[in-house]
């Protein structure tokens, strides 16, 4: 069963009626690892019969939040580190299994056509015909948090902040720009990567910490007992070499 919910409140509701057996995995991951995941769940499952694992994707936060209020979930794979602190706090995450696993970064991108010539950062700000750009709701969606940082430290994220659109999810505002209902928009560098015949990357934006996507194992009575032979999958040759054709970087 895989899902992507751009509504928090229905993805809570859908996510704790999961049902829970034994040979099945619940992972609660991030909507950029959307395709990526969904590879090495099948691929994991051809390898080993009988095993199920289910896959629930949206906003970090939203995801946090969902195994704070007991959603039933075995892997949490954050874009990153804040959702993780905060389920870490809550006591919900098994601290010595927390490994920053793969990397992004943060790039600006427009409709394929580009019919208003925007060539980076700069030009997009300059260009008066701009009403739209497509951002990740910073409080809950680290794309946003990661583009908000980074803009902040360059001096444009007021700027871009009079004509924001904020998004539930990184894939929601990939879905924007690739449908050419907003003008430009700040998504991680791997979603960028599946969507390259309807999205132009035009600039590359500096983070000035590192983007990195951390993945654990939840603290929680019930635990699939299979579920750590798929944590070790993802960090395995195997995972790695799907992540990386997703578009994702080894983490330094």
């Amino acid at each position: 069963m895989l899902h992507l919910f751009n509504s928090s409140l229905a993805a809570l509701l859908i996510t704790v009626s999961f049902p829970v057996h034994a040979n099945e995995i619940l992972v609660s991951a991030a909507a950029s690892l959307n395709q990526s995941f969904k590879e090495i769940a099948n691929n994991y499952m051809q390898e080993n019969p009988g095993i199920k694992v289910d896959l629930t994707f949206g906003a970090s936060d939203t995801l946090q939040r969902q195994i704070v209020n007991g959603a039933p979930v075995d892997i949490f794979a954050s874009a990153d580190a804040i959702a993780m602190e905060k389920a870490n706090r809550a006591g919900l995450i098994q601290q010595d299994t927390i490994k920053n696993f793969v990397a992004n970064t943060i790039v600006l991108i427009v409709p394929v056509a580009n019919y208003l010539k925007i060539k980076d950062l700069d030009s997009l700000l300059s260009n008066q015909k701009i009403k739209y750009i497509a951002v990740g709701n910073p409080e809950i969606v680290p794309a946003g948090r990661y583009t908000r940082s980074s803009l902040k430290a360059s001096g444009h994220w007021n700027e871009i902040k009079k004509k924001m659109l904020p998004a539930q999810n990184v894939r929601q505002v990939l879905d924007y720009v690739a449908r050419n209902e907003v003008d430009a928009g700040f998504v991680f560098s791997s979603d960028a990567s599946i969507a390259m015949d309807k999205v132009k990357v035009i600039d590359t934006i500096f983070s000035p910490e590192p983007v990195l996507y951390p993945i654990a194992m939840v603290q929680r009575k019930g635990t699939s007992k299979q579920a750590k032979g798929f944590y070790n999958y993802v960090l395995s040759e195997k995972g790695m070499a799907v992540l990386l054709k997703y578009g994702f970087k080894k983490p330094l």
